[in-house]
């Protein structure tokens, strides 16, 4: 099919270009054999004027132009997919509709977990994939690649719409046989013990206890970071250290290490836990259903 003289399978190459930078892996993505794929990228750029894809080295790199028409394509083939394939209603029970949500360890624990045990009794055959958080949670929400984002606020990608899934206080967690907790931790405790603090990713961007931590000005003690909410009690039992963390997620892991937790010895902000959907997906059925299920799974660990 042409449009405006443009064969529109084109498109599909194109988009398989941008992602893969390689002219054989794009042929193996589409199912083109790789001469196929080459006389699709010269008329391509017969038909754009442009080189869209150049040979550095070993690897092909897009031109200026190319990563300008590549978020405008990918909207377009998006909505193409979501057209053809997204059915007018969506029935949980008969449903096979795998989700990719990203959520840190803590939203896994404190939700997701719950959460798949209801889908066990409601919609057997949905299936959900967790990704953890990382500096290109945004770019793979815009991409498409993620249904949905659950994020504390400070994290939203602020152009697409999103909602409380529910508010959560932090708390010191920290050893039982801590004597601190035993007599009440002050201010001057807790920034006399060390600390385990938590960063994710390659950038290692703090959880948002520690980071709001950092904007009060008084300087922690820290001797151990970690990548993931999950990994913090194994340095703190049986030591001194304290951590800040979700209290929905302590009251989880108490269960299973010998922990203690009190309020913050000082006044401290409560977070709002986000979801976040990309705007072409606001009349999705399927999604909104998931993102009630999560609010309903939210109010009663409540």
């Amino acid at each position: 099919m042409r449009f405006k003289g443009l064969d529109l399978n084109l498109l599909v190459v194109f988009n398989a270009l941008m992602e893969t930078r390689s002219v054989t892996r794009s042929a193996e993505r589409i199912g083109l054999t790789q001469p196929a794929t080459s006389a699709a990228l010269r008329r391509l750029r017969d038909y754009f004027g442009d080189e869209i894809v150049v040979a550095v080295g070993k690897r092909m790199h897009p031109t200026p132009f190319a990563e300008g028409l590549y978020p405008q394509i990918q909207q377009a083939l998006r909505g193409v997919e979501r057209a053809i394939t997204a059915p007018t209603a969506f029935d949980p029970a008969t449903s096979n509709r795998c989700f990719r949500i990203i959520g840190s360890d803590y939203i896994m624990v404190a939700v997701l977990v719950p959460l798949i045990e209801r889908f066990g009794r409601t919609a057997p055959g949905v299936r959900v994939e967790i990704v953890q958080p990382n500096e290109s949670s945004a770019g793979e929400l815009e991409a498409g690649k993620a249904d949905l984002l659950v994020t504390p606020e400070p994290f939203l990608a602020t152009w697409h719409p999103h909602e409380v899934l529910f508010e959560e206080e932090q708390v010191v967690v920290g050893w039982a046989e801590n004597p601190i907790f035993a007599r009440g931790i002050t201010e001057e405790d807790f920034y006399a013990a060390g600390h385990v603090t938590i960063a994710f990713g390659a950038n290692r961007t703090p959880a948002f206890a520690d980071s709001t931590l950092s904007r009060m000005g008084r300087e922690r003690m820290v001797e151990v970071t970690v990548s993931s909410f999950a990994s913090a009690p194994w340095f703190i039992e049986g030591t001194s250290r304290l951590a800040v963390l979700h209290e929905r997620l302590v009251r989880q892991i108490a269960r299973r290490f010998n922990l203690a937790w009190s309020p913050m010895p000082f006044a401290f902000p409560k977070m709002n836990e986000m979801m976040q959907f990309h705007q072409s997906r606001a009349d999705d059925a399927g999604l909104s259903w998931l993102r009630q299920q999560m609010r309903e799974v939210a109010a009663e660990a409540a």
